[in-house]
């Protein structure tokens, strides 16, 4: 028997229909993708969930850390009714998570609890 999900997982979708965190994702190499894409499920499946896979960087905003050879995978998403919206993806280079990084995370989890989440 499948486990039901405690969360599910959307994309933001920018106002031009964009869906940032899908779109880089998919330039990632295949075995990247699956690293990162285990993480999440995990998340969606045990939410909430604490360190060291998921960090509360403000509020209503966490981070999946993923570690993959070429650096540490960071993806940014807040909460929404029974959504975890995925905000936005960095390979971290320093051990400080990138101010405008940081701001645009921000940005988008603000437009989510003010507009809410399209249904797919």
């Amino acid at each position: 028997m499948k486990a039901e999900k405690r969360i599910i997982v959307r994309f933001y979708k920018s106002s031009n229909g964009k869906e940032p965190v899908r779109e880089w994702l998919k330039d990632l190499a295949k075995e990247h993708k699956k690293i990162i894409g285990e993480d999440i499920k995990t998340v969606e499946n045990t939410w909430p969930v604490g360190i060291p896979l998921v960090r509360k960087l403000d509020k209503d905003l966490w981070e999946v850390r993923t570690s993959l050879e070429t650096g540490k995978c960071r993806v940014f998403f807040t909460i929404w009714q029974n959504y975890m919206v995925l905000l936005h993806c960095i390979i971290k280079k320093t051990q400080k998570t990138p101010k405008q990084d940081l701001d645009l995370a921000k940005s988008r989890r603000n437009n989510i609890h003010a507009e809410g989440v399209e249904n797919e």
